[in-house]
């Protein structure tokens, strides 16, 4: 069997990137891409590479996932997060999780220690209590930023919908040397969404998929419409008939917008090892890296190439 040159494909959430949050988007982006192509090298299969991607993420507030999570309308964090892998079409998600600071791990947990697929709120939290994962108290996942937020969404005239462009979930694909490929997704979803809200991430096939015979997608956007056209599914049903990973995101893309009008944004990776990264938002952070060269960007039409070394220096100086 030849072996497959690995990699790796991130997203940071589309939407609309403010200004003044462009470097911190780009920055965490290009680090959890490198970070996943740094398990990848080492022999790591695509599960690992991919969950340690988001991981990475998650812990940057930069994103609407793990830390730096938007409010629901009590003012809490909720967060959902999937991962899948290829090979098996094993999967595992949770919903509605509060106080842990990496629900992506607690997916894999999910996954790869009960016959379940999906755990939710209270059902999680006793999951995660018998796995040992550490409980946080919930101030550390909330942000000033979260905070200011919810709280303009709570005055009378304010329309929480303007705020939901700049959605920020997060998620990963990747092949590895064997051929394997995952997903992962994770977010704190809607800023002042109802309690108890889920929306496409947790969801299999909406969220993310990966089917080694086709590839791998993970969405972000306007979780209701994903959902409405299982948009992750949909993704690799194109490539299956034939279509390329970029003809195949916009496609899907496209429908979804004419359907249900609906926009968001997807990466993929199919079983050969070509990737795309393609929205129908204003902006979506996206990083893949692949022969050992960085690609990333934000705006339509963007990419900025660098060798893997080049950009591990300056990850080390700082961005």
């Amino acid at each position: 069997l030849g072996r497959m040159k690995p990699v790796i494909v991130v997203h940071g959430g589309a939407g609309r990137i403010f200004k003044e949050r462009e470097e911190g988007c780009r920055a965490g982006v290009v680090r959890a891409a490198l970070r996943g192509y740094g398990v990848l090298k080492q022999g790591g299969s695509a599960v690992d590479a991919v969950e340690e991607a988001v991981r990475s993420m998650e812990d940057d507030p930069h994103f609407n996932a793990g830390c730096g999570s938007v409010l629901n309308e009590k003012g809490e964090v909720e967060m959902d997060a999937i991962i899948m892998n290829g090979k098996n079409l094993d999967s595992g998600a949770v919903s509605a999780v509060k106080c842990i600071a990496n629900p992506i791990k607690l997916a894999r947990l999910v996954m790869e220690k009960t016959k379940h697929m999906l755990l939710t709120d209270h059902g999680a939290h006793l999951f995660a209590q018998a796995m040992g994962i550490p409980e946080i108290p919930k101030e550390k996942l909330i942000t000033v930023r979260s905070r200011e937020r919810w709280k303009k969404n709570l005055e009378p005239d304010s329309n929480p919908e303007e705020f939901q462009k700049d959605l920020g979930t997060v998620g990963a694909v990747a092949i590895d040397s064997e051929g394997n490929v995952a997903c992962a997704t994770s977010t704190g979803g809607l800023s002042n969404k109802l309690i108890g809200r889920v929306g496409d991430t947790a969801c299999i096939g909406s969220g993310g998929y990966a089917d080694n015979h086709s590839g791998a997608t993970s969405t972000t956007g306007h979780g209701e419409s994903i959902m409405k056209v299982v948009l992750a599914r949909l993704i690799l049903y194109h490539m299956e008939q034939g279509m390329s990973p970029e003809v195949a995101a916009d496609t899907a893309l496209d429908y979804m917008k004419t359907r249900v009008g609906g926009l968001g944004g997807v990466i993929v990776v199919n079983k050969a090892g070509e990737w795309a990264a393609r929205f129908s938002t204003k902006q979506m952070s996206w990083a893949t890296v692949k022969d050992d060269n960085l690609h990333y960007g934000i705006h339509a039409g963007e990419q900025h190439i660098k060798s893997v070394d080049e950009a591990l220096a300056s990850e080390r100086e700082g961005f």
